[in-house]
């Protein structure tokens, strides 16, 4: 008989301590930076990618980061059909009522985040989509998901979001019922079609919670939603607008989606209406034009500009110089108590994803979605 479940989400006081929640406290440490770039080009240039197996039990690389593959039914086709969810706690309620059974007091909960991405040319011909996630020091697992209907992809999930009673769930969860709730709470991925999907917390005191009679959906299985089902920006913004967006934990958020055409958009919700504005870079404030326009931190205005000037100077880039990139506006560069837990680079020709954990540019984990 399944255990009876109880959820209780805490939603937390927004401390906003993640990425763009503060302002720069210092100048970049320009010579700091210098080295690290030599650094990490050193190492590109000498060392071929070896990209990691991935199983079906989770495997930590190192502490903090892991890794695991999912193969089957992820259910999440049925939580569709049955009208999607409005809130984390009616997506749990799914999830124990019918994928994971019994999962007594599983939640997910969170502090703010936040990030930058950016879309950019490859040499190679085809994109990249580099992303940032800035948080205080969390356990990451990337999963590659093969479900039965729907695209196979990677995602990202910070592990502590998902939490049973008092405890993280990575600590304490079998690994099958962690990487199934994992499937559930992306903050960032890439399908096998090229698209790619990640959100960004906005510092506003306003939130996302649609109020029509379609479907619902949450921020975290929006992007489960595009990752399984949307081949292009056009087939994700046509998802979209077919549900009612409720923003996960209360947090005003916008996502930054990417195709391998390398059409990139960021969509926003304003006062609940949907505005979809064309740009290869994204980080925490609003790029919609009217009464919103630039609000968030002055410290992702600071990130957006120099991303903006790395696209405008290397208009196309390899790998490398996505990852570095990434790394001009890690948090390291502004003095600050958090960290950019992962970076990745994802190749939405190839279909590979490189990832850099906690500011660490010079050693990558590498994955292919398939085998070549």
């Amino acid at each position: 008989m399944k255990a009876k479940l109880w959820i209780g989400v805490i939603i937390a006081a927004v401390l906003l301590n993640g990425c763009g929640s503060r302002s720069a406290s210092g100048e970049r440490q320009n010579a700091a930076e210098d080295d690290k770039t030599q650094e990490t080009q050193s190492r590109t240039e000498e060392e071929p990618t070896e990209y990691i197996e991935v199983g079906t039990t989770v495997a930590e690389l190192e502490s903090g980061f892991s890794v695991v593959r999912f193969e089957g039914n992820d259910g999440f086709e049925a939580f569709l059909n049955q009208g999607g969810a409005e809130s984390d706690r009616e997506v749990l309620k799914f999830l124990t009522g019918t994928v994971l059974g019994s999962a007594e007091g599983l939640t997910f909960e969170g502090d703010a985040f936040g990030c930058s991405t950016i879309s950019v040319e490859s040499t190679e011909g085809g994109y990249y989509f580099g992303r940032n996630f800035d948080w205080n020091k969390c356990d990451a697992l990337v999963v590659l998901s093969y479900p039965e209907n729907g695209y196979a992809s990677f995602s990202t999930v910070n592990v502590d979001f998902i939490r049973q009673g008092t405890g993280f769930a990575s600590h304490f969860l079998k690994d099958e019922i962690l990487k199934v709730a994992a499937l559930y709470a992306p903050l960032d991925g890439m399908n096998e079609k090229g698209l790619c999907i990640s959100v960004n917390m906005i510092q506003d005191g306003d939130t996302i919670s649609q109020n029509t009679e379609k479907p619902d959906i949450t921020t975290t299985t929006a992007i489960r939603m595009l990752l399984n089902q949307a081949s292009d920006v056009e087939e994700a913004l046509e998802l979209l607008e077919q549900y009612d967006f409720h923003a996960s934990m209360g947090y005003m958020v916008h996502l930054a989606i990417a195709d391998s055409t390398g059409r990139s958009v960021a969509v926003e919700y304003i006062d609940n209406e949907m505005s979809v504005i064309e740009t290869p870079i994204l980080t925490n404030f609003y790029l919609s034009e009217g009464e919103k326009n630039g609000i968030g931190t002055s410290q992702s205005h600071t990130r957006f500009e120099i991303l903006e000037q790395t696209l405008a100077e290397k208009p196309v880039m390899d790998s490398g110089q996505v990852r570095d990139a990434l790394s001009s506006v890690s948090k390291g560069n502004f003095g600050e108590f958090e960290s950019t837990e992962w970076s990745v680079v994802f190749d939405q020709s190839a279909l590979t994803a490189e990832y850099y954990h906690r500011e660490n540019y010079s050693k990558s984990y590498a994955f292919n979605l398939f085998e070549h």
